[in-house]
């Protein structure tokens, strides 16, 4: 998308080599990428790693475009280096890239394949996030080395990250008929990074299931028959062969949008040690209720009778640094207490508690959730 392309290569057309202008090539680039808050500036020079005179990293199927490399150089130097770059996290790498906030969802524990319900709303969400923009990736777990890139039966490949390429319900059917029947199909499409590869089961390329969908309406959907690693599956086959899906949504602030707009708030804190309680802020996790209460406390209001919430929190990645190596990240999560509604100051005494996150070593925790009406305090540790 060209807005999301202008915030990460800004002035790209400056940028481009100009053949008519020579002489304003300096062979240097500038990039953007989105941490801890803020966009960062990165700078590189034009030297990319080659072996045999070939591109060793990221390269275009088109020998003479490189933005790929260079972006990749890039976000390899704001990383510390291109092998920390080897087997990072998606959902992450989302947001670097967007300034958006990701959600992980493990398919494998929501009973998205027997739960037609579940698996209708998760479809509903994911149909909304690509509407408005969004960017959404998918992948098979791998559960071992030896599992990586590994290729099943049915074509796709294991701890590959598949973009999500179209997200919509198809009208089978054909002619006038098809309009009054409405019958439709939740399907989604998907492209390997490879551009190689493809899923060979029921509505692959060259599948008989395409005889259900008029000519008109494979038009609309883009369809091709292509060895391209871009292929169309029904979201019920997605939930039963994919394990994982992140969908990075893009949080829309303006009051002029004909969709639902978000209240934004980025706050800064940390967790800081003193002797005395009253200052400290570091007071470990609910488990620890004597010192649970001194870690930072964030107060936000809901004010409609219920709203969906979304809340994530970051550290600062310790694999960044290169002094610290591939340090592990501290084990992270948080806690949202309902407080009296003309609560102003911190709570000394446990509220009640309404949602909590999952706690685990990743840059980001995420949590959605719709809460009542009312006064909250998210106390993060």
């Amino acid at each position: 998308r060209e807005s999301l392309w202008q915030k990460v290569i800004p002035d790209w057309k400056e940028q481009e080599w100009n053949s008519e202008k020579p002489e304003s090539y300096v062979g240097i680039f500038h990039f953007q990428f989105w941490r801890f808050g803020q966009w960062l500036d990165v700078v590189i020079d034009d030297r990319l790693p080659t072996l045999h005179n070939q591109l060793i990293y990221c390269h275009s199927n088109s020998r003479n475009e490189f933005w790929c490399a260079l972006v990749e150089k890039a976000y390899a130097k704001l990383s510390g280096c291109y092998e920390a770059l080897d087997g990072g996290n998606t959902a992450d790498a989302l947001v670097d890239f967007t300034g958006g906030v990701s959600e992980p969802i493990d398919l494998t524990e929501g009973d998205y394949i027997a739960d037609e319900a579940k698996r209708n709303l998760l479809f509903e969400r994911v149909l909304k996030v690509h509407n408005r923009g969004g960017l959404i990736s998918c992948s098979i777990k791998a559960t071992s080395a030896a599992d990586m890139e590994a290729r099943l039966a049915c074509g796709l490949v294991k701890g590959h990250a598949y973009a999500v390429t179209d997200v919509r319900k198809v009208r089978l059917g054909h002619g006038l008929l098809s309009f009054f029947k409405s019958e439709k199909l939740d399907m989604i499409r998907m492209r390997n990074p490879w551009g190689e590869r493809e899923w060979n089961g029921p509505w692959s390329d060259t599948s008989e299931e395409w005889q259900k969908v008029s000519k008109s309406e494979r038009e609309k959907m883009g369809m091709t028959v292509e060895d391209d690693g871009e292929v169309w599956m029904t979201f019920e086959d997605f939930c039963k062969y994919f394990t994982d899906i992140i969908k990075c949504r893009l949080i829309n602030t303006s009051y002029l949008s004909i969709h639902k707009t978000w209240e934004e708030t980025v706050l800064r804190g940390a967790w800081t040690r003193n002797s005395d309680p009253l200052k400290n802020r570091s007071g470990g996790c609910i488990n620890h209720k004597d010192t649970f209460l001194q870690n930072p406390q964030y107060v936000f209001d809901v004010k409609k009778a219920e709203d969906e919430v979304l809340i994530s929190i970051q550290q600062k990645p310790k694999r960044t640094s290169r002094k610290e190596g591939k340090g592990e990240n501290l084990a992270i999560g948080f806690d949202i207490h309902k407080v009296e509604l003309n609560r102003n100051y911190r709570m000394h005494t446990l509220q009640q508690k309404v949602a909590s996150s999952i706690y685990i070593n990743s840059r980001s925790v995420f949590l959605r959730t719709d809460l009542k009406e009312g006064r909250y305090v998210i106390i993060p540790t």
